[in-house]
């Protein structure tokens, strides 16, 4: 029975969801796949719970009950006790920073340093230092893999890093947003305003309660960048991504194209030169793109030899993340043991 021993940092909405989703199917994990996945640390913002093998529904009742790890474990920063942890994957889910990365980043290279793998559903790192991370763990020989960030549990990476070996990939664009994509939906369902359809995102979980990241585009800035750097091979990082948001986008924008054919999408864009976009286009509702409704996201991979290549999935939603973080954990634990 080969192990995986988790150290998990961040306990939010995905880290929780990472924990019902392990208190669910620990065992399903290892009957099925031979893989006994251990979580020997959790973290939080205020503490760290440090044990051989703590039990997922026990930290879900710890974060519920008490606010935080802290409480039955200690205080301090989880970069500060990583060296004390005996894991073998870091598993980073703390809140996304476009502009330095942080606290994810120095979380990320502390665990390279040390000689283990990363898993990671925190596009912020991977938005501004893609290559120091990768160029770090292919010096320290470890595996880095990041599936959760570019769309929930939409296998982007996994599909052309196992099936699409054989061709070359142009360009990447698609629905990268799903909290966008659904106020968007719901401005044309109903012909309410943006404001009107961000309370509705929020009032039911869809939404941050400041959705800035998400409307103005720079969520799906940061997925392009990801997608551009590990799919087309580009050195980019967030700056060089030309975004424009939905800030502008009015109920009669949305008639209008829908009278004409159109749906308005948020599309996020990047080719082998070097362009990389995210921006509201008009897109015929024959097109699949178009059709992608609600929290659903939607990626079209243009290729060499085998034309369009469509992937399709839920963007939002903590267990939806946090089965994408454990396909890499188990992906991890299969390839080197």
């Amino acid at each position: 029975m080969r192990q995986a021993r988790l150290f998990v940092i961040g306990l939010g909405a995905v880290g929780l969801g990472l924990m019902r989703l392990l208190a669910k199917k620990r065992d399903a994990y290892a009957r099925e796949f031979g893989i006994d996945v251990r979580v020997v640390g959790v973290a939080d913002s205020r503490g760290v719970w440090v044990k051989n093998d703590l039990d997922p529904a026990e930290v879900l009742k710890v974060k519920q009950e008490l606010g935080t790890v802290a409480e039955v474990g200690e205080s301090g920063d989880a970069l500060e006790i990583m060296e004390d942890v005996e894991f073998d994957v870091l598993v980073e889910l703390t809140p996304t920073d476009i502009e330095t990365g942080e606290p994810g980043l120095s979380h990320i290279m502390k665990a390279i340093e040390l000689g283990r793998h990363v898993v990671t559903a925190n596009k912020g790192p991977l938005a501004v230092a893609y290559g120091e991370i990768m160029e770090a763990a292919e010096e320290a020989g470890v595996v880095v893999r990041y599936e959760a960030t570019a769309g929930g549990a939409m296998p982007v990476f996994n599909l052309v890093r196992e099936t699409l070996k054989s061709v070359d990939i142009h360009s990447i664009e698609g629905v990268l947003n799903g909290t966008v994509n659904y106020i968007l939906t719901r401005m044309e369902e109903e012909g309410i305003s943006l404001k009107d359809a961000i309370a509705e995102a929020q009032s039911r979980g869809i939404a941050e309660a400041d959705p800035s990241m998400d409307i103005e585009g720079w969520d799906t800035a940061c997925k392009v960048v990801i997608l551009a750097n590990a799919i087309l091979g580009l050195d980019c990082t967030i700056k060089d991504v030309d975004v424009t948001g939905i800030e502008d986008i009015t109920p009669e924008a949305i008639r209008i194209a829908e009278e004409r054919g159109y749906r308005i999408k948020l599309i996020g864009r990047a080719d082998s030169d070097g362009e990389l976009s995210v921006r509201p286009c008009l897109v015929p509702k024959s097109d699949p793109v178009a059709k992608v409704r609600g929290v659903m996201n939607i990626v079209r991979l243009e290729t060499d030899v085998a034309g369009d290549i469509y992937v399709s999935g839920r963007g939002a939603g903590p267990l939806e993340t946090a089965s994408a973080v454990m396909s890499d954990v188990l992906s991890i634990a299969e390839s080197v043991g």
